[in-house]
């Protein structure tokens, strides 16, 4: 493949929430699981609905209807988790559908202040024939705040 063309293309990770389409950068997933028990964490703050047990290693598991005002649902066996990385820890996120891997054109990402100016937590957004995708970036998506809370919560949890 040509590595002028390569580098003009965005690898991603799409999936919905909603009947809303949602992608993070393929380098932070993973994997994706099917949807296993959460065990809830005290104390965490309440983006983090608990915790999986993932071959020994404790994984948060964040929702992130709740970051966008969704309604709060419990999740069936039809779910699926995400399972991605950022610099501080690995993470889960409940999704309702995982569409796939795909590549978008660099150039159709449209940076989110262009639209609407303050929306931290989108990398960008991508007009596709039958709707928008919005890339998340998983870097912002708790605040510090959060992060020492969770931190915290996961301190508490281990004996």
């Amino acid at each position: 493949m040509d590595n002028a063309f390569h580098s003009a293309t965005l690898a991603i990770v799409a999936f919905g929430i909603e009947d809303r389409r949602y992608a993070f950068r393929l380098p932070a997933v993973e994997r994706v699981l099917p949807m296993v028990e959460v065990t809830p964490l005290p104390k965490a703050p309440a983006i983090a609905i608990g915790v999986i047990n993932l071959h020994g290693t404790v994984i948060p598991v964040l929702d992130i209807r709740r970051r966008f005002g969704f309604p709060v649902r419990d999740y069936g066996p039809t779910a699926h988790l995400l399972v991605a990385r950022t610099r501080r820890r690995t993470l889960a996120v409940p999704v309702d559908e995982v569409f796939g891997v795909s590549e978008v054109m660099a150039e159709a990402v449209t940076p989110p202040d262009a639209i609407l100016p303050g929306i931290s937590l989108v990398e960008g957004i991508v007009a596709l024939a039958d709707g928008l995708l919005f890339i998340h970036d998983l870097e912002t998506f708790l605040s510090l705040d959060e992060e020492n809370r969770l931190d915290e919560a996961l301190e508490e949890m281990r004996p």
